[in-house]
């Protein structure tokens, strides 16, 4: 009998040591199931904060290059009015392109500064976290907006409203030459 009794406190001591092994590594298990939850909200919080960075560096991005080309589009129309306040001696409709040019700069004044501010609130509720705005990557870079280098030449031509009447009015000199003499 006495190697039955060895026999069974051999088996309850290996039990013994078989389930303090198991109650460890459920330990360790419940402990690394911790550690990876408590690593992924990490990650989903770092991931956030990122996007929020990329979306505010976008938005940034985005006033820049607002602010770059209006400022280059106000030269541009001084410069353009100031031509065609000359072209009005030769060609009386040419008021009416100046006209319509001063009314688009100022629609563009106008509608300046309520798109810039609009774009810092948007900025704004990104970096409070209350919501991620869903702006696709950005392309490759956009070249910054320049100032024309040469002022006397402008970029803009309007060939077919120079020569949208051409004929009509050629005729209608010929026909009728102006007097001075009144």
């Amino acid at each position: 009998m006495f190697g039955k009794d060895d026999l069974v406190d051999h088996l309850s001591r290996d039990l013994d040591r078989a389930r303090g092994r198991r109650d460890a590594l459920a330990s360790e298990a419940t402990t690394l199931a911790a550690q990876i939850a408590e690593i992924e909200a990490r990650l989903i919080e770092e991931k956030k904060r990122r996007e929020r960075e990329r979306i505010l560096g976008e938005i940034e991005a985005i006033k820049t290059r607002i602010r770059q080309a209006a400022g280059a589009f106000a030269p541009v129309v001084d410069g353009l009015s100031r031509a065609i306040d000359q072209a009005t001696a030769v060609v009386p409709e040419a008021r009416e392109l100046n006209s319509f040019l001063v009314s688009v700069a100022s629609e563009i004044d106008s509608v300046l500064d309520p798109l810039l501010r609009e774009l810092d609130q948007r900025a704004d509720t990104v970096r409070a976290g209350q919501a991620l705005l869903d702006l696709p990557s950005p392309p490759d870079e956009a070249p910054p907006v320049e100032l024309p280098k040469d002022t006397n030449e402008r970029l803009l031509r309007f060939p077919a409203w120079l020569s949208r009447d051409k004929e009509a009015d050629k005729k209608e000199a010929a026909e009728s030459p102006r007097s001075t003499a009144a």
